[in-house]
């Protein structure tokens, strides 16, 4: 089989499914890709047009129709080739264009939606080109935000690891053993596929908290499946790599049993502060064509937590993000002197460090109410860290809905069963695309929808924990 360039991101991402990328399982010949993967793609597909509409504008550019094709183009010395082709060996590269160099050779550039050259599929793709190319000239990568890098020699080591590793699973004829990992897996076309033997196999790595990296210490314990570590006296088990000390792995066992039980063990007690609590989370859009994070809707919600109290700053596009900002903090304002001992409850880090990012943007590190929300006596609470730090729960992630939608914890629904971060950037960018007043309208209703319950599920998980496990001060 021939090793594509493009299998790249698939090796990095895991070696299973750049196997089953060349090794389809049947039914999945033809694999038509998510929401939030297509709009990827076609934000990638207008981008790329975009490149190619510049360099039409400055040079003579020609598509090519096949190899022979793109050899001839080269030898006639046109200025741009468009999608040209390379096979030599076992290596097959089809980079967007063939930029001729002034020394008369040909330069490989592609078109990126990233906003910077450093991700390693890009490093590999734009590497194995200049190896087809066979000269030194460096590839460019024309990036999402407008600017053009270049990937010269320090992508060599990579290409090579990447040739023989894809030449060792190729030529294997069942896919190649791995590990399972939450977050890798579910986004993976072939979850269906691996999950169930996984599953039956009692991979260790199911479990939260056991890294690919310390199930084999493990294994070679005779702990062999999430049953085994189950019964294994936590006193029992040596030191592996990321599973350390006494109180790790009384949680990696808690979370076997919990894993077999579908229920919680509780470490020590819940403490949570006393205090006005205003629920709060932010929407933002990463795929800006300045490469900065937009946050576009700022949610909360406040006493007596209702849908007439859920309250946001919404903007329409980025020229408008500074707006936006401002009149969060001039919310945050209104909120402090209503409420004195304001507690802004999130879940996860994500909105302290967009904070942060915003500070550093507009330069207001002297704001008095970003200095207060970013103090030593700041009102935000990540809600999430005592949930992480107390409880050990029957899940394969920690996040707000794994938590929530769980029958036997919170059990809390969204409104849309489908909606999340990814589904929340789609609507935004067709928001964003649309050009009928209705339709604008509908999507940012069922955007705010969803922000309303992502609010309401910290407010929910608040209750359950004062309500169910919960010791509080």
């Amino acid at each position: 089989m021939l090793i594509r360039a493009s299998d790249a991101k698939s090796w990095e991402h895991c070696v299973r499914r750049a196997w089953f990328d060349n090794n389809p399982p049947m039914g999945y010949e033809s694999i038509k890709p998510n929401e939030f993967d297509q709009l990827i793609l076609d934000l990638g597909i207008q981008h790329e047009q975009k490149v190619k509409h510049r360099l039409e504008e400055q040079y003579q550019l020609i598509e090519a129709k096949s190899e022979e094709h793109t050899q001839d183009l080269m030898s006639q010395g046109t200025q741009v080739i468009y999608q040209g082709l390379f096979i030599k060996d076992d290596i097959i590269g089809k980079p967007d264009f063939l930029i001729r160099h002034e020394s008369g050779s040909y330069q490989a550039a592609d078109a990126k939606l990233a906003h910077s050259d450093d991700k390693k599929e890009i490093q590999i793709q734009l590497g194995i080109y200049r190896r087809l190319l066979q000269n030194n000239i460096p590839a460019i990568v024309f990036l999402g935000t407008g600017e053009i890098a270049e990937i010269g020699d320090e992508a060599n080591k990579d290409v090579d690891k990447y040739l023989a590793s894809m030449r060792e699973i190729l030529a294997q004829s069942t896919p190649p053993p791995v590990r399972y990992s939450e977050s890798k897996c579910t986004a993976c076309n072939y979850f269906e596929v691996c999950k169930p033997k996984f599953v039956t196999k009692g991979e260790l790595t199911l479990l939260y908290g056991i890294e690919s990296r310390s199930a084999p210490g493990l294994e070679a314990q005779g702990i062999a499946n999430i049953k085994m570590l189950a019964e294994t006296d936590p006193a029992k088990i040596i030191d592996v790599p990321y599973l350390k000390g006494p109180e790790a792995k009384q949680r990696a066992t808690l979370q076997a049993k919990a894993y077999l039980n579908d229920e919680f063990y509780q470490l020590k007690p819940v403490q949570l502060p006393t205090g006005t609590w205003v629920h709060f989370d932010i929407e933002d859009n990463p795929l800006t064509s300045s490469g900065r994070k937009h946050v576009y809707l700022w949610g909360l919600l406040k006493p007596p937590y209702d849908k007439d109290n859920f309250e946001y700053i919404w903007t329409d596009n980025e020229s408008q993000d500074r707006d936006g900002w401002e009149a969060f903090l001039a919310k945050v304002e209104n909120y402090r002197h209503q409420f004195p001992d304001l507690l802004l409850a999130h879940f996860s880090n994500h909105e302290r460090t967009t904070i942060k990012t915003y500070e550093e943007r507009y330069e207001m590190q002297d704001n008095p109410t970003v200095a207060w929300l970013l103090g030593a006596n700041s009102p935000l609470y990540d809600i999430q860290v005592p949930v992480k730090d107390c409880l050990v729960l029957p899940l394969a992630g920690y996040g707000l809905k794994y938590v929530c939608k769980h029958p036997k914890l919170v059990n809390f629904q969204w409104k849309d069963s489908d909606s999340g971060s990814q589904w929340s950037v789609v609507q935004y960018a067709n928001y964003l695309m649309s050009a009928t007043p209705s339709d604008r309208e509908k999507l940012k209703r069922d955007i705010l929808t969803y922000n309303f319950d992502d609010v309401m599920a910290t407010r929910m998980l608040e209750l359950w924990l004062r309500s169910s496990v919960i010791e509080h001060v």
